[in-house]
């Protein structure tokens, strides 16, 4: 985008004095930057193109740029490391503190509670994807599908779990709707822990895997076909069909703990 030319649209009018004055260019990249930050275009962790590529891209100076990255370190949005460029802070998303996610992470009931957020944010963002979704977004989510198939043969369920959070991310990104993906973000972590759980409770019944998969396949059909209430039903779904064996199998677990403890 051209912030050159943004600023004649970004004429204000001053209260004291009535007068018209420019909005300052520095502070127009500021915004810009921001947006970006917050649709998702620039990933917590992300390193900055170098000062020169940026304000080639902006079409703008490089003291403006300069002004502008600086006042979104001063805002704790962007770190600097010596030599190294300019980073997107990484902690932007610390929605829990690391004893929250730990006892929620360890937690049996937290588990069922997680897939009730699931439900909720998942279905949404399916729903929107599938409403909003660029034929780019829906290359990204395709990718992200096939690569949770890929790690499958690796037999890692962390690794597995990884993938599926990157997969639904991608849905989340192209619902196009910044709170949904930034929310989701936040909880990554903890929801790779509530996957990769629920697939060790899973594995007990290994043949079920193949039904989770089609379900999933289901979503993304649904999803890249640009059928939005589809999508919300596969995705509600997909969920249903694991609470309900987690459930079954957590209740299973029970029965045989307290018959060894009889024993």
């Amino acid at each position: 985008m051209n912030a050159n030319q943004t600023t004649n649209k970004s004429m204000r009018a001053s209260k004291s004095t009535g007068r018209v004055k420019p909005q300052k260019l520095a502070d127009i990249i500021l915004a810009e930057l921001e947006g970006m930050i917050i649709e998702g275009s620039l990933k917590p962790g992300e390193k900055l193109l170098p000062e020169r590529e940026l304000a080639l891209q902006f079409e703008v100076s490089r003291p403006s740029l300069r002004e502008a990255v600086q006042k979104l370190e001063a805002k704790g949005l962007v770190t600097r490391k010596q030599g190294g460029g300019t980073f997107v802070c990484d902690n932007l998303l610390s929605g829990f503190s690391d004893p929250l996610f730990e006892l929620m992470s360890n937690n049996n009931e937290s588990q069922f509670d997680l897939l009730e957020f699931r439900h909720g944010i998942e279905g949404m963002a399916s729903y929107y994807a599938a409403m909003r979704g660029t034929p780019a977004d829906f290359e990204q989510i395709q990718t992200k599908h096939d690569e949770i198939g890929n790690i499958q043969l690796e037999d890692d369920f962390r690794a597995e779990a990884e993938a599926v959070v990157e997969f639904h991310l991608a849905i989340c990104a192209a619902s196009h709707n910044a709170v949904i993906l930034q929310l989701a973000r936040s909880m990554s972590s903890l929801l790779a822990d509530n996957i990769a759980q629920n697939l060790t409770v899973l594995a007990k019944r290994p043949d079920i895997f193949s039904k989770i998969t089609d379900y999933r396949k289901r979503l993304l059909n649904a999803i890249i076909s640009g059928q939005p209430q589809k999508a919300w039903g596969a995705s509600h779904r997909h969920l249903a069909f694991i609470e309900e064996l987690l459930l079954k199998l957590t209740q299973e677990n029970s029965r045989m703990e307290r018959s060894m403890r009889r024993m």
